[in-house]
């Protein structure tokens, strides 16, 4: 059966802490690839899976973007043209869905395509643990627009962990979704200093998006989203063990989104 072009990814994902002490952790996690144009369509066809409704694996738009509830697709759409960029082609989200009610996404990322199918922006939406959320709109450079490995970065403007301070800045690297395989890597570096301070990855393999994989992922790693929370709590506590100084919280931006042009000639 032709799925479209939502998919299921499953893999493992990395955190390790290089400075200013070591610290390492791993777990499997899967996440959901969610065409915004088929959104509407994938409850029809899955049982296990509910757009704005209680389900075993559900996807409630207030979640993500404004937390209004809005339409996901008129939110991107938006802020791809407050950047000046082109709107209407597929937007692709990649973020845990709810489990048995519950979410928390630390990161999802939006794949933004013009029209023609080719890659424009990715949008990173970032959450914390104080419930607060800000996004990174940044324009894909051209030479990357047709596959391959994405390299973007950009400052941070956003307080996450209260191990990090506020002068950092993060890069990225991308190979998208779409083939059997994608990855996604994420490196915090301190101003002034060489090498990554923090770095994540989340590696995974496509899944066709099916009732019957949702059940397999579900039995997998059951209750994924609580046990995500649980985790980074406990990992902040651990930090914390170790001697690791906590930076004071600076409040949230003043604008929901920054956004990053790539130059053009």
């Amino acid at each position: 059966m032709n799925t479209g072009h939502s998919a299921l990814y499953i893999g493992r994902v990395v955190h390790r802490r290089l400075r200013p002490v070591a610290h390492r952790l791993h777990y499997r996690m899967f996440s959901l690839l969610l065409d915004l144009d088929e959104l509407p369509q994938l409850p029809r066809r899955l049982r296990l899976f509910s757009l704005d409704r209680f389900n075993l694996f559900s996807l409630h738009q207030r979640d993500h973007g404004a937390a209004t509830g809005e339409n996901l697709r008129a939110h991107v759409d938006r802020q791809l043209g407050d950047a000046g960029l082109e709107g209407g082609g597929p937007i692709r989200l990649l973020a845990m869905p709810r489990i048995l009610g519950y979410a928390f996404n630390p990161l999802s990322v939006y794949f933004c395509h013009r029209a023609d199918g080719e890659l424009q922006a990715i949008l990173y939406e970032v959450r914390n643990t104080f419930g607060e959320r800000h996004s990174y709109l940044i324009e894909v450079e051209g030479d990357q627009r047709r596959g391959g490995t994405i390299r973007q970065s950009c400052d941070k403007r956003f307080h996450v962990s209260p191990f990090l301070g506020m002068e950092m800045r993060y890069g990225f690297r991308i190979v998208a979704p779409g083939g059997d395989a994608m990855h996604l890597h994420v490196a915090v570096t301190a101003a002034g200093e060489e090498g990554p301070v923090l770095a994540a990855s989340f590696d995974a393999r496509r899944h066709a998006l099916d009732d019957g994989a949702l059940m397999r992922a579900f039995l997998s790693v059951p209750l994924l989203t609580l046990k995500v929370v649980a985790a980074i709590h406990w990992e902040a506590l651990r930090l914390w063990a170790k001697g690791l100084r906590i930076h004071r919280h600076p409040g949230p931006p003043g604008q929901a989104v920054t956004i990053v042009k790539t130059p053009h000639p």
